[in-house]
């Protein structure tokens, strides 16, 4: 689920936060989106930057990544960067034996409600980051809710709309118009006037 900017006064005290917290505009970000996994659910190791032209048409590459925890998880649902490197100073015994083993093979942040976590896909060059890998671990015991504020290089509200193009600016929109999200979610499919929405090639309407 995708909630839009500035929906409400706490969702623009939300990203007024994000923004003071990053030192990055807040223009610059895409829509929250909060994510509810059930034991066993996890999310598989991936990058938050892009390997295709659709995605970096608007805004650019992801440049940061604040992950925020909405529950506590009684085991498992940790955040793990399995290419991450450990300092060479951490002994053997200042291991979490807490962590499930999935978070175990790497560096890893457990989820607790109120936590958020910044991470950044791309380096100081702005070359994107194989170190920012990182994964969902299985929920084991519990459930995991969380809000993901993906911020990009430049400002991701821009109207690409201008010049009459029409395209879809996320790989997944086709998959999501088939099952009926033009309509369930169309602010972020669809979108308005003053902000056209991601998918619009789509959801046919362009």
């Amino acid at each position: 689920m995708f909630i839009p900017k500035a929906k409400d006064p706490i969702v623009a005290g939300i990203e007024d936060k994000i923004a003071t917290w990053t030192f990055l505009p807040k223009e610059n970000g895409e829509d929250i989106q909060v994510l509810r996994y059930e034991p066993g659910q996890k999310y598989e190791p991936h990058y938050d930057y892009f390997a295709d032209k659709v995605n970096i048409a608007r805004g650019g590459h992801r440049i940061a990544t604040v992950l925020m925890y909405l529950t506590d998880v009684t085991r498992g649902g940790e955040t793990v960067f399995p290419e991450a490197e450990v300092p060479s100073r951490r002994k053997a015994s200042e291991v979490d034996h807490s962590l499930s083993e999935c978070a175990k093979k790497g560096i890893a942040v457990k989820p607790r409600r109120g936590d958020a976590l910044l991470f950044f896909s791309l380096t100081p060059h702005a070359v994107p980051d194989e170190n920012s890998l990182h994964a969902g671990c299985p929920v084991i015991e519990g459930e995991k809710w969380s809000a993901t504020k993906w911020i990009h290089v430049d400002s991701f509200d821009k109207n690409l709309d201008a010049s009459g193009n029409c395209a879809d600016l996320n790989e997944s929109c086709e998959r999501w118009a088939a099952l009926g999200e033009c309509t369930k979610n169309s602010e972020y499919m669809v979108g308005s006037p003053d902000l056209p929405g991601y998918c619009r090639r789509s959801c046919k309407v362009c």
